[in-house]
């Protein structure tokens, strides 16, 4: 980027402008600040930069506002977006709003000057749609994870296109509430979003559900039923679990994404359709195509988007707003005072493995609700099986980490004394360690461990172990 090149940076909080700035001009970008929406408008009448990065939220009119009437009057000019509130809406609105890119907060300093360079690369390429921004409302995913953002993005990006999505992601992770956040999101807002689970539907009555049926088609069926794909019509329709379709409706599927045709059970007669498709899956769709499960024709059709959910247990920090939520939710509907949640509380939740992912999250915050006795939830208060359970299944680097990792657990949950339990253990596994190493040699045992060979045997016998192996003959103590 030349020196002559001009960013303008918009933000009410002094500390972001100085950081940008100084970044920006380090790469001998030439800023200019600004604290408010309102002193860019009017300046824009005089002057033009190459790009504006704005924050969102700002006394005055708002990030968004300063966005649709750039997108009004100057389509050509790059905008990034940025803000503290990382939610759903703010990046739909943004990228609906014609935003080049969307940066949430904190972020780093490096990817917001990488940001401001590519689109200025890009500025000739934008397209200056104006979009009506929805009001703000409670946001139907929460995530303030990198990863999340990711998902956030590709919804923004999508927001003007009826192309077909594949949504991958384990049981529970909420890939139906981005199903749902798509269709919102585009131009079939206004038409019918049908949901339908493959693994929940027998499969004798599978293409019935999808495709529909006409009167006397086979045994009990007694009127014509319209399926599942003139419900969507002009909408969306979204299909989960697309892997376990079975091979002869995968067939029928794909001629009906080919065609935009299809005949009821039983029919004779084409029906036409315009339905979008969003499939999602918890498995692995190229490892079924590689076992003849699933067609490969029509993955290829299904995988023209892909967006990857990830688990809970991969955005760990989202776990307290989650919960905050959930509860708040579940107060809700049952008409009650929503419970808090310890800070103690908080961080054991986010150490556990949480293999049903969100869903099984807001089960938890459900009982929770119902079975915790006082309003403060403490970590004694959560269902039994979650303090039972191992915690936090994923690899550590090192065994200091593994241990202050414990430690924290230990006492989130009120334990004390500590030590007591946590030496006798470290030295008892340090013994079994080195003697299975020497295949039960107590001298090349103590040699490993730093020890005599007696001081080696009186903590077998401390600790209460039970050791086979080689007797060897008693050496002198260490």
């Amino acid at each position: 980027m030349s020196r002559s090149e001009t960013v303008w940076i918009v933000d009410d909080d002094r500390s972001i402008r100085w950081v940008l700035e100084k970044a920006l001009q380090q790469e001998g970008m030439t800023t200019q600040s600004f604290d408010s929406a309102d002193g860019v408008l009017a300046r824009l009448t005089r002057q033009q930069p190459d790009v504006i990065i704005s924050d969102i939220r700002m006394p005055g009119a708002s990030g968004l506002d300063l966005l649709a009437r750039i997108r009004e009057l100057y389509p050509r000019l790059p905008v990034i977006i940025m803000t503290a509130h990382s939610d759903l809406e703010s990046a739909v609105a943004s990228y609906q709003g014609g935003a080049f890119e969307y940066l949430p907060k904190p972020f780093d300093v490096d990817e917001a000057v990488s940001l401001v360079k590519r689109a200025n690369q890009h500025a000739q390429e934008q397209q200056g749609l104006q979009v009506p921004v929805e009001q703000a409302r409670t946001p139907e995913i929460i995530g303030e994870a990198p990863a999340m953002q990711e998902v956030f993005r590709a919804i923004g990006r999508l927001s003007h296109s009826n192309i077909t999505v594949l949504i991958n992601g384990e049981s529970g992770t909420g890939k139906e509430l981005v199903a749902h956040a798509l269709h919102r999101h585009s131009p079939r807002a206004a038409s019918p979003f049908i949901a339908l689970n493959m693994a929940a539907i027998p499969k004798d009555l599978m293409e019935s559900e999808l495709f529909g049926h006409e009167k006397g088609a086979f045994t009990g069926a007694a009127n014509q039923r319209r399926g599942r794909f003139e419900q969507a019509d002009g909408g969306t329709l979204f299909l989960d679990e697309i892997g376990d379709m079975p091979a002869d409706t995968q067939t029928r599927l794909l001629r009906v994404l080919a065609d935009g045709e299809f005949y009821r059970v039983g029919g004779h007669t084409p029906v036409k359709v315009d339905v979008r498709i969003i499939a999602a899956t918890h498995q692995n769709l190229e490892t079924l195509v590689q076992a003849g499960k699933f067609r490969e024709d029509l993955f290829h059709r299904l995988n023209v988007i892909r967006i990857h959910i990830p688990r809970l247990a991969d955005r760990r920090e989202d776990i307290p707003t989650l919960a905050r939520h959930f509860l708040a939710r579940a107060a809700l509907e049952l008409a009650v005072e929503p419970k808090l949640l310890k800070a103690e509380t908080e961080e054991y939740l986010k150490h556990l493995p949480w293999p049903g992912n969100v869903r099984q999250l807001e089960n938890t915050c459900r009982w929770i609700t119902v079975m915790a006795s006082g309003r403060e939830v403490h970590v004694d208060d959560l269902p039994p099986e979650l303090l039972t359970q191992p915690q936090d299944s994923a690899p550590v680097s090192n065994w200091e980490q593994a241990l202050r990792q414990w430690a924290d657990q230990a006492l989130a949950r009120g334990q004390s004394n500590l030590l007591d339990s946590a030496v006798p253990a470290f030295e008892r596994i340090m013994i079994e360690t080195a003697l299975k190493h020497t295949a039960g040699r107590r001298r090349d045992a103590a040699v490993l461990l730093g020890w005599g060979r007696n001081t080696l045997t009186r903590k077998i016998k401390e600790l209460g172990m039970k050791v086979d192996g080689a007797d060897d003959d008693d050496g002198d103590d260490a």
